[in-house]
């Protein structure tokens, strides 16, 4: 039997790694290439024709489903989709398309992946064509700031014990960068995401989240106090006493953005 040709999509990489290291797991399976960027995945899909692609959704360049649109899901491989937000998961279970929320574990990768190779083995491709125009046509998800007006997250996704959690974003206080993961502090608890800093400040509502440090975003409505310390130092005090340090740049913004002036 031919190797299942696989390519794999994503920006960062070590979960490009991630992937590399489960497939290498896997028998008669040939990783064909990988791509860190939409542009670049559209080149290899027609160059190295792969039966399977591991796309990620929050793609620089063009967003995961922007190269499908753009190549067509006739054409496209059979496809399973990396995210690491749930409001691309209620589409791509309508869609019937399989998916992995980041973090994911072996588990969850391999009963993705075993069903990919299936329907690969059994030349249903079609079936997968089918699966991808529903998810194009009932859908404004993206990852990015394309889709409907105003779509801002309501929800993440987090993934904990092999079993998904969803953090309504409303309950979040803050965010703290943590290398390449990001920390949400919801009441007494944290919970850990694999994703940037910027996606994040992008994909949150300005109205409601400020960006105050390049490692930090909180929820505007637990600001208490804005402090302008002597040496030159700036923070904000939350309503339960945590105290955030705000960068320079972001302070006097910040005081527009809360209508006060210090």
């Amino acid at each position: 039997m031919k190797p299942l040709r696989v390519l794999i999509a994503d920006d960062e990489r070590l979960a490009r790694q991630r992937l590399e290291d489960l497939l290498a797991q896997q028998s008669n399976v040939e990783i064909v290439g990988t791509a860190d960027n939409g542009p670049a995945l559209i080149e290899a899909i027609a160059e190295l024709k792969p039966d399977l692609v591991f796309l990620d959704i929050q793609m620089p360049g063009k967003t995961g489903l922007d190269v499908v649109r753009e190549i067509g899901p006739d054409k496209m491989p059979a496809t399973i989709f990396t995210t690491a937000y749930d409001h691309a998961v209620a589409a791509f279970d309508l869609a019937a398309i399989d998916y992995l929320v980041k973090p994911f574990d072996d588990e969850r990768f391999e009963k993705a992946f075993q069903r990919a190779r299936k329907m690969v083995e059994l030349h249903q491709v079609s079936k997968l064509s089918d699966e991808l125009r529903t998810l194009l046509g009932g859908t404004a998800v993206d990852g990015g700031a394309a889709g409907a007006k105003n779509q801002y997250l309501e929800r993440i996704a987090v993934e904990m014990r092999g079993q998904v959690r969803i953090v309504p974003v409303k309950q979040i206080d803050y965010i703290i960068a943590s290398g390449p993961y990001a920390e949400l502090f919801v009441a007494d608890k944290r919970y850990l995401i694999r994703e940037r800093m910027q996606t994040l400040e992008e994909r949150l509502d300005p109205a409601r989240f400020f960006r105050i440090h390049r490692s930090a975003i909180v929820r505007l409505d637990l600001i208490e106090s804005l402090i302008r310390g002597q040496g030159g130092d700036y923070a904000v005090q939350l309503k339960g006493g945590v105290k955030l340090k705000v960068a320079r740049n972001r302070f006097e913004k910040l005081e527009q953005q809360m209508g006060t002036t210090i």
